[in-house]
């Protein structure tokens, strides 16, 4: 019989590995955070704040941005390259890259779009400027974008850029506003990592044990999925080979799903303990929300994020954040911040069905009040009526657009009369704005509250 694990354990030991569970205080340490999750994605978007510091931050919140390009630039402690997106990894990684660097150069050579790039801009002549003037960004470079400009349309000099980024060839010797500069890797990557070689075979079962050590307890497509630096096949040949356990997870809607996990795991299970009760704003690309899967067959909390959906046919918004609380998603918020004039805007909020906003939590955010350093520069609240209504004490309904819009004219007649009695608390685990359980944001009639600290 299988190696059973429930899942309350089986979420604990998640959250743990990733980092959620431990209260968020102490000294910042973004390497040791990096090299624990195994990676940090990036992305370009700053609603609140960009993934990457989000994601640090929120599991340490003496995180700040600095420390991220430190690593990068100076002390070259992580490097970038590409998993599901561009990401930062520990730089003791790179030796086990190669088989990565490989493999998204044999994917391009297969397009047709970096064909064409590579007939009309020569490699040799990029990595002779670079290799004259430095690091260089793609507006040092002036080909131009032929044809529609479409929203992935590059000119043929990035595409060859990005060809040689994927392939190794060009490593990001820094970011300067997000934008990326690339230099040759001998003068970026330290000699110990960049002259190491490792063959092929010990680069994917490295590569597969530290996924599977992150993730815990996993199938083959979970461990695909961790790095999406090693196929499928080559997945179950290393699972065929490793000694591992048979267990059975047990999932969200109490289903038990085959599933293995290291020789060590009944060990692991002992030694976790129960996440922190802390309520937190997780990123949309956070390590534990970017498996869509996995995170709906653990926590049974349907997320995707909603950025290239038009407007009129979001279920939910532009940006929506999940509300992380101990170890189930009770909620969703859409927010916006202000940085020049130091404010924090939530547009909307809703409860996740079956949660219930008890009487408990709602005298709890009445005795609040507001505390600890700000830092870049956020200084109050704006609060808009949310969405979703109610006062703490009660159920906030979980709704979507949809439910809104039906109930429009409904709600509207009923804002005048609540609007007094109209309390919220949330935790907002984002850079430089702290909010607990109890921090109460009134909302009063859609007007500024300011916190004061």
């Amino acid at each position: 019989m299988s190696f059973r694990i429930p899942n309350r354990d089986a979420r604990h030991l998640w959250l743990s590995s990733q980092g959620l569970s431990d209260t968020p205080t102490g000294p910042a340490d973004p390497r040791a955070i990096i090299s624990k999750l195994g990676f940090v994605q990036l992305d370009s978007i700053q609603v609140l704040s960009r993934a990457h510091h989000h994601i640090l931050w929120s599991r340490n919140q003496n995180y700040r941005e600095p420390m991220l390009n430190k690593l990068l630039a100076e002390d070259r402690a992580v490097f970038e390259h590409f998993t599901h997106d561009a990401s930062v990894l520990p730089i003791e990684t790179y030796p086990y890259w190669r088989a990565q660097f490989e493999r998204r150069k044999s994917r391009m050579d297969q397009k047709g779009w970096f064909k064409t790039a590579l007939t009309k801009v020569n490699i040799d002549d990029i990595k002779a400027r670079i290799t004259d003037e430095g690091a260089l960004s793609t507006e040092a470079f002036d080909t131009k974008i032929e044809g529609p400009k479409e929203m992935w349309s590059r000119p043929p000099h990035k595409q060859v850029l990005d060809y040689l980024w994927y392939a190794g060839e060009l490593a990001t010797c820094y970011r300067h506003n997000f934008k990326k500069f690339y230099n040759l890797p001998e003068r970026v990557i330290p000699d110990a990592q960049r002259t190491e070689k490792i063959d092929h075979a010990e680069q994917i079962n490295w590569l597969c044990t530290q996924a599977l050590d992150r993730l815990g307890f996993a199938t083959s497509g979970d461990i695909k999925r961790f790095w999406e630096a090693v196929d499928t096949a080559d997945v179950k040949d290393w699972m065929r080979k490793t000694d591992l356990i048979d267990v059975e997870v047990q999932t969200a809607s109490r289903q038990w799903l085959p599933m293995q996990a290291p020789a060590d795991i009944a060990q692991r299970l002992e030694q976790i303990t129960p996440p922190t009760s802390r309520l937190r704003i997780l990123n949309p690309f956070d390590p534990v929300i970017r498996d869509r899967d996995r995170l709906s067959r653990l926590f049974g909390f349907d997320y995707r994020i909603e950025i290239f959906v038009p407007a009129a046919k979001r279920q939910w918004g532009y940006y929506v954040y999940p509300l992380l609380e101990g170890d189930r998603f009770v909620g969703r918020l859409e927010a916006k911040a202000n940085r020049k004039k130091g404010e924090f805007t939530i547009t909307q909020l809703w409860s996740e069905a079956g949660v219930r906003w008890t009487d408990a939590r709602g005298q709890a955010g009445r005795r609040a009040h507001a505390y600890g350093p700000i830092h870049w520069g956020v200084r109050h609240c704006v609060g808009l009526q949310p969405h979703a209504k109610g006062s703490l004490g009660k159920p906030l309904p979980a709704q979507h657009k949809d439910h809104q819009n039906n109930n429009h004219q409904k709600i509207e007649s009923q804002r005048s009369r609540q609007a007094q009695r109209r309390t919220f608390a949330a935790v907002c685990d984002i850079n430089g704005l702290k909010m607990r359980n109890n921090l109460v944001k009134r909302l009063r009639n859609g007007r500024t509250v300011h916190l004061h600290h």
